[in-house]
């Protein structure tokens, strides 16, 4: 105890002056604290409350004679106090405990109140003796219920359990074991509660012994943990339920199991507590007569407070401080001071450790303990002292940035400290991405492979990495330490960083596509689309071997079809990574194309097979003898086109065949174009399987007249069929063309004729051949007017009048057995227009003689009354009923005739059918002179003057 240092971490309150108020006149007998005040029981029976100023509240008569004993309640405001009153008889006892609701006062006089006394109870009964009460303990254990522990002089405890308020109470007696037959040596000098659980045990102090009370069983047992007891007041429990006793050479602590630590504090002891983690302790010393108030601080071996006081008659503590009544009265209150003062006060003196040990002993938070390590690795920085600094600081992580201790630390010399600190960082999962680089560094600058095979590959698990990934990969990769860079990409599921180490710095080719061929489909789909190029330049073969894996119902086996659809990638997804090899492009959609006959990306897919197909240079790469393996393998590594032609002129003759291998295959291909184009547009479907416009545009680059001829024919564009034939100037296939698709029988235009026509007319060349060809099927289907057929021909210089004279011949003849035909019509017609005008004249001027004698109805005699009509048709007038006015023989000949000139005047409206004859017509002029002469438009009409 000597060697302990002595601090002031408590002060002075009131200014030292403050005393017992002077109304409290008797001599105070026991005292008690608690729910913010201070109770004191005086010899003349009186109770006295206190406010936190030590000023009185209000001071009542609790007993008529004195109060031994009191307790302040925490859980409710009770007062419980044991006194002595009246005797009611000789026989009774004059002690008596009672209970004080302090919620509830009644007025005792005009000035004056007290708190009603709840209950009454005698201590002793026939049943428990009396005798002398040296100690007294209350435990709140579920309110109401209370129990009460009273210490006889005897050795014995008396204890009331229940609700003592109410009555509802059960009283039973503990008696130590001991054989002492000194009454002094047997009295219970101290009492203390323990709770653990539902186990409820009571420490039991005597001068003799020191026993524990079991009062979980029925009946209570009793163990004695030790021989020796103390004859001294001063016992108190700690926060750890230890029962803590003075003696003279000792202060002594006590567990369920028996006697436990001991600290050698000399004197004796007056007066013991406990206060916030401190052993506090008041030291009477038998030499000089004085009285020491120590305060220590047992975890960390300081006196945390020693002041020289009056004699000390009570010690208790409230708000927070110490409160010792002196034997006059007067009182000494002493509060602890801040944390803060604590530790200016220790790092004046240097002495971190200290208050590193306070601030966790006080259980500060942990920003203010990582504070005080700062500092005290601050100290030891300066004193040069590295390895010890650093063990401070890294108790800091968490609190402390870190870039302040890594910035102390970058000093090469003391790259270890530094690389300690990171490791720490990292294991608490607190490093960013620079403490990962930086940490990576210093094992790479300390060529330290077995930590950082320790970092890299430790046993965490996958997802439980503690550090940045992508830094790691980084750092690795700037060193040349690969496999580590390899081992986490792997671990932590980057397949993209695993691979782009493979390809880029390695070159292993081929263990990146067993890797590949490892993972996911959906993983190995989106690491063939970044890394596809570089696979696609050196291993052609077998990457497009991976993408049919990919893309075909391989990976959907056991699906249904819309789940293969949703979730099978489609190959338009990989073209970018051909985008420098259209011949692994080409050779990839074939296969696939072989393969799934109904992908959701079909005409996509066609739609880049036929551009690659109709290209003129596809980079097709060098076939020569001298870069084709030993087994003819195309998918092996190929020189370049440039490497190819200086071969090629050592060699002689591979230039030329080097050219002729590229023409055949491009032959090839536009058979394949062809092909594409016919077979994803079949017969019985109206749109095919490729976008037409971009085909067509695609065949018009490229110069793909037979694509070009197709599809044209497919879409019935018949005019743009012979113009191909007509830029080409193939003559013979124009005309087969035309032959095919002029049939009006079989569907086709005959205008094409007319359009050969013209295009022969304007040739400028001598086709006096063809001309007449054409010529044969334009006067068979009648297509064009022979003047037309003169004008149109009248324009190519290099024909001869003998090209047409035989169709003018033929179409002269035509045309005047027509003219005869129709002149015959005329006066046939022209005869039975004279007819028909004498035949009116007669009827108008000369009278009519009706000689029928039968009815044409009835053909019954004739009889009046008589019905005669011009046409020479008699009725009886009750065969005709109400029709009079028609003659029912000629009326529906009538009708027919007036329908049909209401049909024409009606047509004559519709000037849309007029035009539209007229365009539909080989002949227009004959549709007009048609429309002329059934009277149609030959009728004219002046309208208003305005109009």
């Amino acid at each position: 105890m000597y060697q302990w240092r002595k601090f002031e971490f408590f002060e002075e309150k009131y200014g030292g002056k403050a005393a017992v108020p002077d109304d409290i006149s008797g001599k105070i007998e026991c005292c008690s604290s608690g729910r913010g005040k201070v109770v004191l029981g005086c010899d003349n029976g009186t109770v006295s409350l206190l406010d936190r100023g030590l000023k009185l509240n209000y001071q009542f008569q609790a007993h008529s004679s004195s109060v031994l004993f009191l307790q302040q309640l925490k859980q409710r405001n009770l007062l419980v106090t044991v006194g002595e009153d009246e005797q009611l008889s000789p026989q009774s006892s004059a002690l008596c405990l009672k209970i004080f609701d302090l919620d509830k006062t009644q007025q005792e006089g005009p000035s004056t109140s007290t708190p009603e006394c709840v209950q009454i109870l005698r201590i002793f009964t026939n049943q428990f003796p009396e005798a002398k009460i040296t100690s007294f303990l209350v435990l709140e254990e579920a309110p109401p219920i209370l129990l009460v522990a009273i210490g006889l002089d005897n050795g014995c405890i008396y204890c009331i359990q229940g609700d003592i308020a109410r009555e509802r109470i059960k009283r039973f007696k503990l008696q130590t074991h001991t054989n002492n037959h000194d009454k002094s040596q047997s009295s219970i000098t101290g009492l203390g509660f323990r709770v653990d659980g539902q186990v409820l045990q009571l420490f039991a102090v005597s001068p003799s012994s020191v026993a524990l009370f079991n009062l979980h069983t029925q009946p209570p047992s009793c163990q004695i943990l030790d021989r020796i007891g103390s004859n001294a007041t001063g016992v108190s429990m700690s926060d750890r339920s230890e029962l803590i006793i003075g003696r003279p050479e000792a202060v002594y602590f006590y567990e369920v199991d028996g006697r436990g630590p001991c600290w050698a504090f000399e004197g004796e002891k007056k007066f013991l507590g406990w206060f916030r983690g401190y052993l506090l302790c008041v030291i009477a010393d038998q030499r000089t007569g004085k009285y020491t108030f120590n305060i220590y601080d047992l975890k960390n071996r300081l006196i945390a407070h020693s002041v020289t006081v009056k004699e000390v008659s009570h010690m208790l503590c409230e708000w927070g401080n110490i409160i010792l009544i002196m034997a006059d009265k007067s009182v000494l209150c002493i509060g602890e001071k801040d944390m803060e003062s604590k530790l200016d006060m220790l790092f004046k003196k240097n002495l971190y450790p200290v208050a590193i040990n306070i601030v966790q002993s006080q259980q500060a938070d942990a920003a203010a303990t990582a504070e005080v390590l700062r500092k005290y690795g601050d100290h030891l920085y300066s004193k040069q002292e590295y390895d010890e600094a650093m063990a401070q600081y890294i108790h800091t992580i968490g609190h402390l940035e870190p870039s302040y201790v890594i910035q102390k630390f970058l000093d090469a010399q003391r790259i270890y400290n530094l690389t300690n600190y990171l490791e720490k960082l990292h294991e608490k999962g607190l490093a960013s991405k620079d403490h990962t680089t930086l940490l990576l560094n210093c094992y790479t600058k300390l060529k330290d492979v077995d930590k950082l095979n320790l970092f890299i590959k430790s046993d965490d698990g996958v997802g439980e990495i503690k550090f940045d990934v992508e830094t790691a990969i980084r750092v690795c990769r700037a060193a040349n330490y690969h496999e580590h860079a390899m081992y986490v990409a792997k671990k932590a599921g980057r397949h993209e960083l695993y691979l782009k180490i493979l390809l880029e710095d390695l070159g292993r080719y081929e263990e990146a596509l067993q890797y590949i061929n490892s993972l996911e489909p959906s993983q190995a789909g989106l690491t063939v689309k970044e890394y596809g190029k570089i696979l696609i330049e050196h291993k052609p073969a077998e990457t497009i071997d991976i993408l049919m894996r990919l893309c075909t119902e391989e990976l959907a086996k056991g699906n249904s079809r819309s789940t293969y659809t949703s979730m099978v990638p489609s190959p338009v997804d990989f073209i970018n990574i051909f985008i420098h090899y259209p011949q692994s492009l080409m050779d990839f959609l074939e296969k696939y194309t072989n393969k799934v006959k109904d992908s959701p990306a079909q005409v996509e897919i066609h739609n880049t097979l036929l551009e690659l197909y109709l290209s003129h240079d596809l980079d097709f790469p060098s076939m020569s003898l001298t870069n084709l393996g030993e087994n003819g393998d195309l998918g092996a590594e190929r020189p370049s086109k440039s490497d190819a032609i200086s071969k090629g002129k050592s060699n002689g003759g591979a230039i030329k065949d080097q050219t002729d291998l590229e023409e055949k295959d491009r032959q090839e291909r536009r058979r394949k174009g062809l092909n594409l184009l016919k077979s994803a547009w079949p017969s019985e479907v109206d749109q095919p399987m490729y976008d037409v416009d971009l085909s067509i545009i695609l065949c018009e680059m490229n110069s793909f007249k037979e694509g070009l001829l197709y599809l044209y024919e497919k879409m019935k564009l018949y005019k743009e069929v012979i113009a191909c034939y007509m830029q080409a100037q193939d003559h013979e296939g124009l005309i087969a063309c035309c032959k095919r698709l002029g049939d009006s029988g079989k569907g086709g235009d005959p205008s094409l004729w007319a359009d050969l026509l013209k295009y022969f007319g304007e040739l400028g060349e001598d086709c006096s051949k063809e001309v007449k060809e054409v010529l044969t099927y334009i006067e068979r289907d009648d297509i064009l007017p022979p003047i037309l057929v003169l004008q149109t021909l009248s324009r190519n210089p290099c024909l001869k009048l003998s090209v047409i004279k035989d169709y003018i011949a033929r179409k002269l003849e035509h045309e005047s057995k027509i003219i005869e035909e129709d002149r015959q019509a005329i006066e046939k017609y022209q005869e039975e227009t004279t007819a028909m005008r004498r035949e009116i004249q007669d009827l108008r001027t000369n009278a009519r003689i009706f000689q029928l004698s039968k009815c044409t109805a009835c053909t019954f005699t004739l009889d009046l009354p008589a019905v005669h009509f011009m046409c020479m048709h008699s009725f009886h007038q009750r065969c005709l009923g109400d029709n009079e006015k028609e003659c029912p023989e000629c009326a529906p000949e009538y009708k027919t005739v007036s329908e049909m000139k209401r049909s024409l005047e009606q047509n004559s409206k519709n000037q849309d059918q007029f035009f539209q004859h007229v365009r539909n017509s080989k002949d227009g002029f004959s549709v007009i002179a048609q429309y002329f002469g059934k009277g149609i438009i030959s009728k004219t009409s002046t309208g208003p003057a305005g109009a």
